[in-house]
């Protein structure tokens, strides 16, 4: 081993007091060989994992649990069916904790559910399945019977020479396509070649077009469709906007009308304030020498001098 842990893993370490004389590990060390799982060993249980054979319904929560899940269940002998031995197996479902017994079932040949839940009941019809139906055991006693084998008998052959025609066909297809392998061979690689190419050309486009992904071959449909859809874009929109803006306002730039929107009244209210600015004051507020507050009181005499 590689490490000193890796052996005590692996149960291969040997401390320095043991000897020979002293039997196994084990026995040296006062443990069972499967630890924890055979902590009920005395009372004839073994801890095991159980897989559910089929789906059920727990008797505690009603709820299902499927054919699969596995449990920790407590392996325990119950009784013989002749020189067999009949296996209980105890566990505790995940959902409810609740207690579920399954025994096993030799003379059937399956397991039946002594306590805690119940088997869930799936039928279905074997040809929606498309499913070989199995022969029941009334079948299996008519076979006993000389009568009742001949006519079974008579009945198999009768559905070999309805299917007979069929088989003959599908070997024969299968002859004709299987009996030159070079050719077989030949037209294969012949497709892939022509696949691998068409391949590499719509990754070509795709790449070409931008895009990360490949692109399936355009079809009729496909343009009809894209030919038919339109897609507004932003410019049609800005367009569309200012067209009815012009449309709306009045050709008289001087006429009152009410109809004005709010926006148009703050951009005149705007411009003429932009109007009551001279040069040197803007050129003080943008180098920071004057504050808008003191602008404001400033541009109320200069309006009183202007109207006397």
């Amino acid at each position: 081993m590689s490490t000193l842990a890796a052996a005590r893993a692996d149960n291969f370490y040997y401390p320095p007091e043991w000897e020979p004389k002293k039997g196994g590990l084990n026995k040296f060390n006062g443990q069972h060989a499967l630890r924890e799982r055979a902590r009920k060993i005395d009372q004839g249980i073994l801890i095991i994992r159980f897989e559910m054979p089929y789906n059920i319904w727990c008797g505690g929560c009603e709820s299902m649990i499927a054919k699969g899940v596995r449990f920790n269940a407590e392996k325990k002998q119950v009784g013989n069916y002749y020189s067999t031995k009949i296996w209980s197996f105890s566990m505790k479902a995940a959902c409810c904790r609740h207690e579920i017994v399954i025994q096993t079932d030799p003379q059937n040949c399956e397991y039946v559910i002594t306590s805690g839940a119940r088997k869930k009941i799936e039928e279905y019809d074997a040809e929606d399945a498309e499913t070989m139906v199995l022969p029941v055991d009334d079948d299996k006693t008519k076979l006993v019977d000389p009568f009742k084998r001949l006519e079974h008998q008579e009945g198999d052959m009768k559905k070999k020479k309805e299917a007979e025609p069929v088989l003959v066909r599908l070997q024969r297809i299968s002859d004709s396509r299987h009996s030159d392998d070079y050719s077989m061979n030949r037209s294969l690689r012949a497709k892939l070649r022509g696949q691998r190419k068409r391949v590499a050309e719509e990754e070509a486009v795709s790449r070409k077009s931008g895009l990360g992904i490949r692109l399936l071959p355009v079809s009729e449909e496909d343009s009809a469709a894209a030919s038919c859809v339109k897609f507004a874009t932003k410019f049609e929109r800005n367009r569309k906007d200012k067209r009815a803006l012009i449309h709306s306002t009045s050709i008289f730039s001087g006429s009152s009308n009410s109809s004005s929107s709010v926006p148009d009244k703050r951009r005149l209210e705007l411009e003429a304030k932009r109007r009551k600015i001279n040069a040197g004051t803007a050129s003080k507020l943008l180098s920071g020498g004057i504050k808008p507050s003191s602008l404001a009181r400033a541009s109320v005499p200069s309006r009183k001098k202007f109207r006397a």
